[in-house]
């Protein structure tokens, strides 16, 4: 037993030795630098920090770097930090309508409060590789709009102000948000619980769910009321000076998805809202993640649940990629012992059914 444990430590230590020099690579080539990670791929950084609820460019980049590139992997790492550090407080809801922004669309609306704000996008790109890229040359600077100062109003503004879409929610003064990783989850889910599981879920899974409630599945015909990217302020409220103090400035992206809605015998035909906020820059995440949250408020609008997006304990249960790998990627483990229970059942299996057919024959024999 002690050789064979300590020839599996040996094993493990050399994994360990070959890991490090397959993520080093071609030693002719310079070594890829955190900084670099941060600024020329800020789109996986950005989905490493919303799925692991951890907002920080840098060590989000040192989890990309460490493991060469596996998103899910690099999101496992960058939680596990997480469980380190201390909590100190909650901060203020950030108030997306006071957003610097970077980019503002919306399909439901040409002519906006504040304008359309194409910003960076891959929308209209022709999806062809680009061999330019392969040599590194100067980028031209982009051209950058003038502020004019005109206040970006909401969408969901316009429709509430003629009575056409519900209400926001409101969270009431005595209820404190939960939080799921500290808090076992319980269904049903109050919203505000489901949308921190969507935030840190996988984002393949939700944009499967999403699709499927387009396709039928969910009976969900939404617009993109508006899509905001840019960066919102941080605040704590500090109780021995009596105002909130700003922490700092974070980049979101938020989705507000208009659905309809026939009504119900409590409320008339109206839009309703589907709801995606996540960190860093990612719309399909967001996008996804609200048409998933309306699927979700089936219930509450009194809506029957016939497709698994509707269904919370199916969705909640099952989105979270850190979860799901384990549990997939556990059956590399050894299994031995339950393995050979396994076979010694089936062999045990195997001859009392050949008994059972030599008798069934020998039967029938007698019979003839």
């Amino acid at each position: 037993m002690y050789v064979a444990v300590k020839g599996g430590e040996a094993a493990i230590a050399n994994a360990h030795r070959l890991l490090a020099d397959r993520r080093r690579g071609d030693r002719t080539l310079p070594a890829m630098t955190v900084e670099q990670i941060v600024e020329q791929l800020a789109l996986a950084v950005g989905r490493v920090m919303a799925e692991a609820s951890l907002y920080d460019r840098k060590l989000a980049a040192l989890a990309i770097k460490q493991a060469r590139g596996d998103m899910i992997e690099a999101i496992f790492l960058l939680r596990a930090y997480r469980t380190t550090l201390p909590r100190f407080g909650l901060s203020e809801p950030v108030d997306t309508g006071a957003m610097r922004i970077e980019r503002r669309i919306s399909a439901t609306y040409k002519d906006l409060p504040g304008g359309q704000l194409l910003g960076s996008t891959f929308d209209y790109t022709h999806r062809l590789l680009d061999p330019a890229l392969l040599d590194e040359e100067e980028t031209e600077q982009p051209l950058r709009k003038p502020d004019l100062g005109e206040p970006a109003m909401r969408v969901s503004d316009i429709l509430s102000g003629e009575g056409l879409i519900e209400p926001d929610g409101d969270m009431p003064e005595d209820h404190l948000a939960g939080d799921i990783t500290r808090e076992p989850i319980e269904f049903p889910m109050a919203r505000d619980l489901r949308l921190q599981s969507l935030a840190r879920g996988d984002e393949g899974f939700l944009l499967a769910l999403a699709y499927s409630t387009q396709r039928g599945y969910g009976r969900s015909h939404p617009f993109a009321g508006e899509i905001r990217l840019g960066e919102v302020e941080v605040e704590l409220d500090v109780p021995e000076l009596g105002f909130a103090v700003s922490l700092g400035r974070v980049q979101v992206t938020e989705c507000q998805m208009v659905n309809q809605f026939k009504g119900s015998s409590k409320a008339p035909p109206q839009f309703t809202r589907g709801y995606g906020l996540v960190f860093g820059q990612s719309e399909r995440k967001a996008m996804a993640m609200a048409l998933v949250d309306r699927s979700l408020r089936a219930s509450e609008l009194g809506e029957d649940i016939v497709a698994p997006a509707q269904d919370q304990e199916f969705v909640l249960s099952h989105c979270d990629n850190v979860q799901a790998t384990g549990f997939v990627e556990h059956l590399k483990l050894p299994h031995y012992v339950d393995f050979q229970a396994e076979l010694d059942l089936v062999r045990r299996m195997r001859a009392e059914h050949e008994q059972a057919r030599q008798q069934g024959l020998g039967l029938s024999e007698a019979a003839e």
